[in-house]
């Protein structure tokens, strides 16, 4: 199958674009025209530049709706094939809306939901599609399109958080150095120059202050030119070398009140895919197998993968997690008593709660914690500026007699 780019209209004249995979402009004309889209013009793309372009466009939210729409589907006997067509004439998003398109296609050729989605990694991830692949063997779809919807929402407000945690200092440090650089670029050459007018002896403080505005002025390219310079080089490295990352996540982990955050993030995240997927009848082995690969860190995902190697040689899960030593005692006890009384889904049900609980009272601490103190970073700064300023101003002024 070829990749073509096209411009169609709908029933209603509405103009739509994108891209889909088809045979040849007769078979794309069809696909389109099940779409409820007339076919203006097409060409034939590359596939590659094709999926480049289409990426990102389905939302997290689109995700979410899919979910509840085929739990509901599922729960009201609606056959799958059935309720997808429905669906896919109902749904606004070009790109969700030839994604279903293309699985209906597939579906119709005999294979099963969980297939057709592997063929789309970039909208179904592996553990989506792991676990509608578990709810298609143990009959329980209406379950595991819940418990995705649920955790879809939970990753929505775990992003917002994120989001919260970072913005708010980011915006107030843009705006000190802003306000730093102005400083030091316009406004203290010019009381430079009168003070050298006034032939005044200048105090070590307003001495450096000199210094760093000549420094700003004299060597920008340098000081801007270098640090980004040396990001780009630093990420190509980190991105292209395992041994790199694996530096990098472990220094992520260590930081300063963000890394114990980052790790609370990282550990509700793996908390609440592997409750998901145990609960949806996905062995352990399987499980922690699939989980190394969301946990985006690579210090967490080796303490992963040695767990599984335990599991797999007869280890219990509480063991082995005990082992890995990220765990606090709380979470490794609530373990040990759902293994010991065979409740283990009801213990990682807790697990997930507990973490996602911590998690969000960690970032609304986090968020009290950095408001005052990054206003008294930039009170500082800025009094720092002005006493080196207008310090020598004040001796002259404290000398002269009326």
């Amino acid at each position: 199958m070829s990749a073509f780019e096209y411009k169609a209209v709908d029933k209603s004249g509405r103009p739509a674009r994108g891209g889909l995979d088809a045979v040849n402009e007769a078979d794309l004309e069809l696909r389109l025209r099940r779409m409820g889209l007339d076919l203006i013009t097409c060409k034939a793309v590359d596939r590659k530049l094709s999926r480049l372009r289409a990426r990102g466009r389905i939302t997290r939210q689109d995700l979410i709706n899919f979910c509840f729409d085929v739990e509901q589907m599922s729960r009201s006997g609606i056959p799958m094939l059935d309720g997808l067509r429905d669906l896919r004439n109902t749904i606004d998003n070009p790109r969700f809306r030839e994604t279903l398109t293309v699985m209906i296609e597939d579906m119709e050729g005999g294979k099963v939901l969980s297939q057709c989605m592997a063929a789309h990694p970039e909208v179904f991830d592996k553990v989506f599609v792991s676990l509608v692949r578990a709810g298609e063997q143990t009959g329980r779809m209406p379950e595991v399109f819940q418990s995705l919807a649920d955790s879809l929402k939970w990753q929505d407000e775990l992003a917002s958080q994120t989001r919260r945690l970072l913005i708010y200092p980011s915006m107030v440090m843009l705006v000190v150095a802003g306000v730093v650089l102005f400083l030091l670029i316009y406004l203290v050459p010019q009381v430079t120059s009168l003070l050298k007018t006034m032939g005044i002896a200048l105090p070590f403080q307003t001495r450096m202050l000199i210094g760093a505005s000549n420094l700003v002025l004299d060597w920008w390219p340098l000081l801007f030119g270098v640090p980004i310079a040396a990001i780009v080089i630093l990420s190509a490295v980190i991105s292209r070398n395992a041994r790199m990352e694996y530096f990098w996540d472990r220094a992520k982990l260590r930081a300063p009140v963000v890394g114990v955050i980052i790790q609370k993030i990282i550990l509700a995240r793996f908390a609440t895919f592997f409750a998901l997927m145990y609960e949806s009848g996905i062995t352990v082995l399987d499980a922690m197998h699939t989980s190394e690969e969301i946990v985006g860190n690579r210090v967490i995902a080796d303490g992963l993968m040695r767990a599984g190697q335990q599991v797999s040689a007869g280890a219990s899960l509480t063991e082995c997690f005990h082992n890995l030593g990220i765990f606090p005692p709380l979470v490794i006890r609530m373990l040990r008593v759902g293994e010991n009384t065979g409740a283990l889904d009801v213990a990682l049900r807790n697990v997930n709660y507990f973490y996602t609980r911590d998690v969000r009272e960690s970032v609304d601490k986090a968020l009290k914690l950095l408001e005052p103190t990054i206003t008294v970073l930039l009170g500082a700064v800025l009094a720092l500026i002005m006493w080196s300023v207008l310090s020598p101003v004040y001796d002259v002024l404290g000398k002269l007699k009326f």
